[in-house]
């Protein structure tokens, strides 16, 4: 199985145990760790700089014994790892036209593909490495040295894999990523994916702290992954100590990280496919003009085993902290933006409270709002329209949430006007076909437009953007509204911030309300309940899972994924909680509706984008309501049958 077409490369940076000017040491445990990480299925390694003299070794850099040292024993290296097909990226001093360089040499199967020297050298306070080494030279050259004929030198260089083409890499050593101009911000510029740093940073009191912010921003920035190998014990501690802190980003995320001291390797997949769908999708990311130096690899097409986290709700934060946090900033976004359209207006607001998820929050959300503009929540008229199919449990929600919030509230039953709409079209308001449901939905639609009209107000939109993606929402019923302040919310995270709002109210009934409403199903409620007086239409029942739904979205829109990688992803993500053939037949339910029901998103209210993934036809989403899903369901076929 070629699993390495999904994008996922298993990289790992690591900080062997040195001993000082020991080169025949060093070379032994180097050969050691490439063997070692070889079989684990590591197709790219990043050693620490200078790490076959180790970094520490002064003035001794002026030996020829040290320098022809470090020579013959990348040869050995070389030597013992030719039937490798690893590339492993290690650091030493390398002698050049009557100059030192501190390099980084790239190498595979037994030969060094280029030789990357370091352009900024540091001389301040223990780091004096402009005393032994020359800059970078501007241009790239080839060069004949011990190592071989026509080797390339110089920093305008890019590693690609021939097998894969997303994946290249580029290189730059330590102080190049501390400085305001870093060569690997021109080499992402020229198509590196992939940021190779070979490093030795000695530790003191936050630097860690200020390594991981500097690098997650870097990675963020050009929308890359960096690796990141420091030197570690076995440095001279004379007068630094080195904690050997490897990380992995990839797009800002830490993906894996050998904390100071603790004598580990940073080991992870990064998802060259993610990377380059989100350059190819931010045209403020051009290549540069002058292309860089290409160099070739190829590396076999196999099964790439994945330990990188992949979260089973990529909607919402898995850290309670971050979670709450988040939720607080989303929430302020939504009022923010409803209170401007209020206060342009210089209306009230009418919303249909139903005692669910989705027009509780949004009633949540239009209460805050008011409050951000100091006028009294009794502006809020809320609306609660029972129906053929609305409970007990549900109604009751419904009124105690708007008694708690103290917003202007009113009953209008729908039944009557319903069935009289169905003797108006000829149904016999038996059948409880789509006709039954949709009526129910435009009717309530009707009210709240006529009452919005009546009370100098626009109507406030509950649909979330799980819904909208799916087209579960009636056309010109509940899928319409003046304001939709639910549109870029998916359902895993309505369900979160209305745990938000229940976690941080005083008042205990609210709280207790809001509670209740979550133990509720998810349910349109357009159908008669059960014989218990229960929900009977559960919409999970029917569409499948809003957490499989809400994964399928999030990759299928952020990165244009296709169903075989979405497969492969919800599979290790989800961690067997559904079976293969669960997820097959949900995934080709999202893909059939989301392109079927297109032509329900190409007219939607505004509304506010608070997140990365939207579907406003107006922003994110520019999709013409004919698009065809054959390809996608076909590809979903072949999983099928492959499975």
């Amino acid at each position: 199985m070629e699993e390495m077409k999904d994008g996922f490369i298993k990289v790992a940076a690591l900080s062997p145990m040195v001993k000082v000017a020991d080169c025949r040491y060093n070379e032994k445990e180097i050969i050691s760790a490439i063997c070692d990480m070889a079989e684990k299925g590591v197709k790219l390694l990043a050693f620490p700089e200078l790490s076959i003299t180790a970094y520490s070794v002064g003035d001794l850099l002026f030996q020829e014994t040290l320098l022809k040292g470090a020579e013959q024993a990348l040869i050995r290296i070389l030597a013992a790892t030719e039937k490798l097909e690893i590339v492993f990226v290690i650091g030493l001093p390398f002698r050049h036209g009557g100059k030192l360089y501190n390099v980084a040499a790239v190498c595979q199967r037994g030969a060094v593909l280029g030789l990357v020297p370091k352009t900024h050298l540091p001389n301040y306070g223990e780091y004096n490495e402009a005393r032994y080494f020359a800059p970078a030279p501007k241009e790239t050259v080839t060069v004949d040295c011990v190592f071989g004929e026509e080797i390339p030198f110089g920093t305008d260089q890019i590693f690609v894999c021939r097998d894969l083409p997303e994946l290249s890499v580029g290189c730059e050593i330590c102080e190049d990523a501390w400085v305001m101009h870093s060569p690997s911000n021109t080499l992402a510029e020229k198509g590196a994916t992939v940021i190779l740093n070979l490093s030795a940073s000695g530790d003191v009191v936050g630097k860690a702290s200020v390594r991981r912010t500097m690098l997650s921003a870097m990675s963020a920035k050009q929308i890359s992954a960096y690796i990141y190998a420091d030197a570690g014990m076995g440095e001279s501690t004379t007068d630094l100590v080195y904690g050997g802190h490897d990380l992995i980003y990839e797009n800002g995320s830490l993906l894996a990280e050998a904390k100071p001291f603790s004598g580990q390797c940073a080991v992870s997949e990064i998802d060259v496919y993610r990377l380059f769908a989100l350059r190819q999708k931010k045209n403020t990311f051009r290549a540069a003009e002058n292309a860089a130096y290409i160099n070739y690899f190829s590396l076999t097409k196999e099964e790439t085993t994945l330990t990188r986290k992949i979260s089973d709700s990529p909607f919402v934060p898995k850290d309670k902290a971050v979670l709450l946090s988040r939720s607080e900033e989303i929430v302020t976004m939504q009022s923010a933006a409803l209170a401007r359209r209020l206060s342009h207006i210089g209306c009230g607001a009418v919303i249909g409270i139903s005692g669910g998820l989705d027009s509780t929050l949004a009633l949540l959300i239009t209460a805050k709002a008011y409050d951000r503009l100091g006028q009294p929540r009794t502006r809020i008229h809320a609306v609660t329209m029972p129906g053929f199919g609305t409970t007990g449990r549900t109604r009751s929600n419904a009124e105690i949430l708007c008694e708690r919030l103290g917003v202007a509230f009113s009953t209008v039953p729908i039944e009557k006007a319903v069935r009289q709409h169905f003797a108006d079209i000829g149904h016999d308001g038996v059948k409880t076909d789509v006709t039954y449901e949709n009526s129910q939905a435009r009717e309530r639609t009707q009210i709240l437009m006529d009452i919005a009209n009546m009370e100098n107000a626009i109507v406030i939109g509950t649909g979330d953007l799980s819904e909208l993606a799916l087209g579960w929402a009636t056309y010109n019923g509940d899928h319409m509204s003046m304001y939709g302040v639910n549109g870029s919310i998916p359902k895993t995270l309505v369900r979160h911030l209305v745990s938000y709002f229940a976690e941080t109210s005083d008042d205990e009934a609210l709280k207790a309300t809001l509670l209740d409403i979550l133990a509720t199903p998810v349910s349109p409620e357009l159908l008669p309940p059960d014989k218990d007086g229960k929900i009977a239409q559960v919409t999970e029942d029917l569409v499948g899972p809003y957490s499989l739904h809400d994964f399928f979205l999030f990759y299928f829109l952020r990165y244009g994924f296709g169903p075989q990688k979405i497969f492969r992803m919800a599979k290790y993500a989800f961690g067997g909680a559904y079976s293969d053939e669960t997820i097959l037949k949900w995934l080709s339910t999202f893909c059939r509706r989301f392109f079927n029901q297109q032509f329900k998103r190409s007219c939607l209210p505004d509304g506010p984008k608070v997140g990365t993934v939207g579907i406003s036809p107006r922003g994110d989403l520019r999709m013409p309501s004919d698009a065809v899903s054959a390809l996608w369901q076909e590809e979903i076929k072949e999983l099928t049958e492959n499975k």
